[in-house]
């Protein structure tokens, strides 16, 4: 549990001072890491809301990295249920 609140605050601090390069290569990781890495969503909602600006090639949306990051979350979340070496949390 610490380990992912470390990561969370360290991914906070990429958003905020880092290139966003830095900081979705890290979300990437820990999305894979942990079960469900909400945070992440969160913090690139954060990041939207700081950073986001309306392009028109993506049809003047400005919560694109929240989207996609809703979308990466879903689909590994998805894909670690099928891998079989993937380890499953026992539940107590």
């Amino acid at each position: 549990m610490a380990f992912r609140f470390l990561a969370s605050i360290i991914l906070l601090f990429l958003i905020l001072f880092m290139p966003f390069w830095l900081s979705v290569i890290l979300a990437l990781g820990a999305i894979i890491y942990f079960s469900f890495f909400w945070e992440a969503v969160f913090l690139f909602f954060l990041s939207d809301l700081l950073y986001g600006t309306k392009e028109a090639k993506t049809l003047n949306a400005i919560f694109i990295s929240l989207i996609i990051s809703v979308l990466i979350l879903l689909m590994l979340e998805l894909l670690k249920r099928k891998l079989k070496f993937y380890p499953k949390k026992h539940k107590k």
